[in-house]
């Protein structure tokens, strides 16, 4: 029989910036308990610049958005300059259902998102009509790589419209949980994340005893390259499905 509540007695811990609160009642769902210690925080990045860089971006054939952070930022641009996305007359790409989701709320329609939801994946296979003139701009986050710059086939211009920093305030809360509690699991959501929680709680704790969880091959990544184990990873890179597959896991052992 199929175990209804295969989170029970769970606490799943949260080590991103929260966008929403559906994977969060998803535990809920399953029985367990949600819990958010981020370990990065995100904010925008305002300069004098930012009007003439937006009236740039909305001339552009493609805008491209990596993360729901980047949208964000974007749309706090165009609150504060009275912009709107009926001004847009180019197309948008988005890596993820999630970051296409906010920026049709934000009025875009997303004419292109990869079927791996991965910046090395989109650089594959977004392939728009070629031409000399293609002018592209790319909203990007301040730790974000040079991939989708260097293996476009034409240029790209880069917008660094948010940055990520650490956040530290409830590392000892996280490494309590830890150490205290028998069942664990840890939900990392990038490989900023990861270098937070490997450089700061890592060495208290170990990368054992709990469940580690991924949310792609990139973040998997970053875990295998600091010595965790990965013991979850969704095909479908969101939250949501990360902890459907945690569920998954959990229930086949009890």
């Amino acid at each position: 029989m199929r175990n209804a509540l295969p989170l029970a007695g769970e606490t799943v811990i949260f080590t991103g910036t929260p966008k929403s609160t559906e994977a969060a009642e998803l535990v809920k769902k399953y029985g367990g308990i949600p819990v958010s210690i981020p370990l990065i925080e995100v904010g925008e990045i305002q300069k004098k610049a930012d009007q003439q860089k937006l009236q740039q971006a909305m001339k552009a054939d493609w805008l491209i958005f990596t993360s729901q952070s980047a949208v964000a930022a974007f749309r706090a641009k165009m609150l504060r300059f009275n912009v709107t996305a009926d001004t847009f007359n180019g197309k948008v790409a988005a890596v993820g259902t999630r970051t296409a989701a906010a920026l049709d709320r934000l009025g875009f329609a997303v004419s292109f998102i990869p079927s791996v939801f991965s910046a090395d994946v989109f650089v594959k296979q977004f392939n728009p009509k070629k031409s000399e003139r293609l002018h592209v701009v790319f909203l990007k986050g301040s730790l974000a790589g040079s991939l989708i710059r260097e293996e476009l086939p034409f240029h790209v211009s880069e917008w660094t419209v948010y940055e990520t920093k650490s956040a530290t305030s409830e590392i000892d809360k996280l490494s309590r949980f830890i150490l205290h509690k028998n069942q664990v699991s840890v939900l990392f959501a990038s490989p900023s994340a990861v270098e937070v929680f490997s450089s700061r709680i890592a060495p208290k704790t170990t990368w054992f005893g709990f469940t580690v969880c991924a949310i792609g091959h990139v973040t998997e990544r970053a875990l295998l390259k600091v010595g965790a184990p990965v013991h979850v990873k969704p095909e479908t890179y969101t939250l949501v499905e990360l902890v459907h597959e945690l569920a998954k896991r959990k229930g086949e052992f009890k």
